[in-house]
Order: structure tokens, then C-alpha cells, then sequence
């Protein structure tokens, strides 16, 4: 029996036999995601107000109910709790400085797309004012050569005069120069 290639397929990407299979690696994009998440709920009053309301439960429990039912008891200076706020805080900090390198880093292109844009704007704006100013000048040289009605009526008026002192001047015969 013939053993057959497969052939890739050029609608799925390498190393995939289908479309639907998955990496076995979490997406470092999904991790940031969750970390960001994560520090905007921690940076709410609802996280405090929660917490808050955590600890003192948590304290009140452990302090005034019967001594069978207390899980982390007084006399232990609540070495569970300082335990659980501890991990929280040992994640917390990681994940928050997480989410501002990501921020940092969007903060960093939009900086770039910004400073791009001013660039092209400030082009836009030299070009639009050198196209002013060569109108401008094209206007002023055109308006010194435009003529007006006066001026015109004037220059008529001196080629008339001249015209009737050569004809004056001419000797009657019909002769000409």
C-alpha cells in the first residue's frame, strides 16, 4: 500500500491539521487581557467596599462565634487571613505591573501615531501656505497688470489725440510716409 502525503492546505495556517484545533499555550494576548481586567477591578471602590466587608466578616466570625465553628481563631492572630491577603497581594502586584507595561506600550504607539500625524499636518499646513502666498503673488502681479476703465479710457484718449495731430500734420495730397 502507497503511503500518500498530506499536503497543506493554503487556507490553514502551518503546523495545523484544521482549522478548529487549538495551541496548548495561552495566548500571551488573553493573559494580558486578564491581567488588565483584573487591575481596573482592583482599582474600583467595589473591590475596597468588598474586601472591606471581607475582612470585617472574616474577623467578626473568628472572633465572636462559638469556638468549634471559628476556622481561624484569635488566639492564632488570624494567620489564615494574613495568609490569603498575602497571596493576593504577592498576584496582585505582578498582574498590575502587567497591565501598565501594556498600557505603556499603548501609550508608546499612540504617541507615535500622534507624532506622525502632527508631522503630516505641519506639511499640509507649510504647503497650504506656500500655496497662499504663491496666489497671493500671482493676484498682486496680475492685478498690476489688469486694466482698468480709466486707465484704458486714458490710453484711447492719448492714442486718439496722436492720431489726430499725425493726421494734421499729414499734407492733404494723400500721400503717406
Amino acid at each position: 500500500m502507497a503511503r500518500t502525503t498530506r499536503r497543506p492546505s493554503l487556507d490553514a495556517p502551518r503546523g495545523r491539521s484544521g482549522m478548529l484545533q487549538r495551541s496548548s499555550q495561552p495566548s500571551s494576548d488573553r493573559f494580558g487581557r486578564f491581567s488588565e481586567s483584573f487591575a481596573r477591578a482592583m482599582g474600583t471602590s467595589g473591590f475596597l467596599i468588598g474586601m472591606t466587608i471581607f475582612v470585617v466578616l472574616w474577623l467578626a466570625w473568628n472572633t465572636f462565634a462559638p469556638r468549634e465553628w471559628q476556622f481561624d481563631p484569635r488566639e492564632f492572630n488570624y494567620t489564615l487571613l494574613t495568609l490569603i491577603l498575602s497571596l493576593q497581594a504577592s498576584y496582585a502586584a505582578p498582574l498590575i505591573l502587567l497591565a501598565q507595561n501594556r498600557q505603556d506600550d499603548r501609550d508608546r504607539v499612540q504617541i507615535e501615531q500622534d507624532r506622525q500625524r502632527a508631522e503630516r499636518n505641519l506639511a499640509d499646513t507649510e504647503y497650504l501656505a506656500r500655496e497662499v502666498v504663491a496666489l497671493r503673488m500671482a493676484v498682486s502681479d496680475f492685478s498690476s497688470e489688469v486694466l482698468t476703465r480709466d486707465a484704458l479710457r486714458t490710453e484711447l484718449r492719448a492714442l486718439l489725440d496722436k492720431l489726430e495731430r499725425q493726421s494734421e500734420e499729414r499734407p492733404e495730397d494723400g500721400s503717406s510716409r
